[in-house]
């Protein structure tokens, strides 16, 4: 399974693609960030995004795009931009057919670290020790990116196995006739 994980941001979107399965040894295939100018007018920053996105789609050619799942800050205006950073990646996957996951940070920190609590530290230290590699992956949002994607690797097939589960349970349920009274 190759997956593109995305880290949103307005001014620095984490990106990194891991290949592998659970259970065996995971491959960075490559790590980086899209950077915008932070005085640039938004949709020029949202294009640049776009454009950045798309070429990691073009080069890596993904089979899965994880995004981390926006969550409520006290600063709006930062919530803002990550949540139409986050929009980017997620329309720039779906044209094309690629199916896409959103996992909270704390998904991301349990399934990397152990731990949902876990600091960037400790992400980074586990993204480093997981992918075989020789530092940590700078500035934290590219290890944040790694680790979006290495969680969706372990966590995808009990994800499927139990979206698979309920469609069964739905359309058994369907296809139960009602016995008039």
């Amino acid at each position: 399974m190759r997956v593109l994980g995305v880290d949103p941001g307005l001014t620095r979107c984490g990106v990194g693609v891991v290949e592998g399965v659970a259970g065996r040894p995971l491959a960075m295939l490559g790590v980086g960030v899209v950077r915008t100018p932070a005085d640039a007018e938004l949709g020029h920053r949202l294009v640049a995004i776009e454009q950045g996105i798309e070429q990691w789609l073009d080069e890596h050619r993904p089979e899965f795009v994880a995004v981390e799942r926006v969550f409520s800050q006290h600063n709006v205006r930062t919530v803002m931009g990550t949540a139409q950073a986050s929009a980017v990646a997620m329309l720039c996957a779906s044209r094309r057919g690629i199916p896409v996951a959103l996992h909270t940070p704390s998904e991301v920190k349990a399934a990397v670290t152990g731990s949902g609590r876990a600091d960037k530290a400790q992400v980074g230290a586990m993204v480093t020790r997981l992918l075989r590699l020789d530092a940590p992956p700078k500035p934290a949002d590219a290890a944040d990116a790694l680790a979006l994607a290495i969680c969706h690797i372990w966590r995808a097939p009990a994800v499927n196995r139990l979206q698979q589960a309920h469609e069964q349970a739905r359309r058994a349920h369907l296809s139960v006739k009602k016995v008039p009274r």
